[in-house]
């Protein structure tokens, strides 16, 4: 909007575009990431690891689904992480929110090892029937974030565990 303001001969920016258009209700259209949206019939379990000292590996496990901007959309990104050692031990992508590559990583992951709990966040796929059913028949806890909790994916030393993906070391 400011590009094609500026190209008809108004001196504008992009922070006065953007106040007119807020005070207007005008917002752009485009497809948003919605990571975390409850199914209504879905279970969901308590948050256990309130007050849990995490301090020996496949203790405790999570997943979320961060996504990655392309230019004509999202693709989402699935991750199963030891909260302990911090490393990845599967991760798979889709182009939908469905809960088949959930599940293929949790498999994956499930191959090597098994965690005592599970943490998750309360999106569609990780409450499905499907998923939970895999958690409960290895005898694995299940725990989920509550809604709104942003933060329970920070690790202790205040390190964001997606952006850590990135590390080499």
């Amino acid at each position: 909007m400011t590009a094609w303001f500026r190209s008809e001969g108004y001196p504008v920016n992009h922070k006065r575009v953007a106040r007119l258009m807020r005070k207007r209700g005008i917002e752009a259209i485009y497809p948003k990431p919605r990571t975390s949206v409850p199914h209504p019939e879905h279970r969901v379990y308590p948050y256990l690891l309130r007050g849990v000292e995490v301090n020996r590996t496949h203790q405790v496990w999570s997943t979320d689904i961060p996504y990655i901007r392309l230019h004509g959309g999202f693709i989402y990104l699935v991750v199963v992480r030891d909260w302990y050692s911090r490393y990845v031990l599967s991760w798979a992508l889709s182009i939908t929110m469905e809960v088949s590559f959930c599940l293929a990583a949790l498999n994956e992951a499930l191959s090597g090892a098994q965690p005592e709990i599970f943490n998750s966040d309360q999106g569609a796929q990780f409450t499905s029937c499907n998923f939970t059913g895999r958690l409960e028949s290895a005898g694995i806890r299940i725990s989920m974030d509550g809604r709104g909790r942003a933060m329970d994916n920070i690790l202790q030393s205040g390190e964001n565990w997606v952006s850590s993906l990135w590390d080499v070391s």
